[in-house]
């Protein structure tokens, strides 16, 4: 059995090799993903709650969708690969910005990622694989950010750093103003 494996990076994207994705978290290497948002017509954002089993950061909220490139794999191709795979649907979407991040977890495990930002808008149905996903949801954005500030725990690390930069990609507030 082939075990997946990252793109390991430099601290400017530029790949460097490959690493079983376990041992890349085991170790913390840096190594390539993305993260994608989506909205509706409405101007929600859709939310995803990861599969209570998953390796790191089980049942918390977090934007659409969000993986680790193939070795050889363009993000854009994966974003659509996993958005399809993850919730069950795929829509237009664009590179918006990217970001690097490290967060230590409990288990041990450590996610240092050069992260990909893409954007998409999606309407249709959706049809989450319950293996990844636990719950979904679209909510206004200020109701995103009142929750986060409420009940910030259960977000996932990257969301709360992405978030801002995606609302002043869409020119919208970044706090509730409360």
């Amino acid at each position: 059995m082939n075990l997946p494996e990252v793109i390991l990076v430099t601290e400017s994207d530029e790949a460097i090799g490959t690493m079983e994705k376990m041992e890349a978290h085991r170790k913390g290497r840096l190594h390539r993903a993305f993260s994608v948002f989506v909205m509706n017509d409405a101007g929600e954002m859709l939310l995803q709650q990861r599969a209570l089993d998953k390796y790191h950061s089980p049942g918390l909220w977090t934007n659409a969708c969000c993986s680790h490139q193939l070795p050889g794999e363009p993000t854009l191709a994966a974003a659509h690969r996993r958005l399809q795979e993850e919730m069950g649907f795929d829509c237009p979407m664009q590179e918006i910005f990217t970001f690097t991040y490290k967060t230590v977890f409990d288990n041990g495990l450590t996610e240092h990622e050069f992260d990909h930002v893409l954007l998409g808008t999606f309407n249709g149905a959706i049809v989450p694989d319950t293996t990844e996903v636990n719950d979904y949801r679209y909510l206004p954005v200020h109701q995103v950010l009142e929750l986060m500030e409420q009940e910030p725990a259960t977000f996932t690390s990257w969301f709360h750093l992405a978030l801002p930069k995606v609302l002043q990609h869409l020119n919208l507030p970044v706090t509730t103003g409360l």
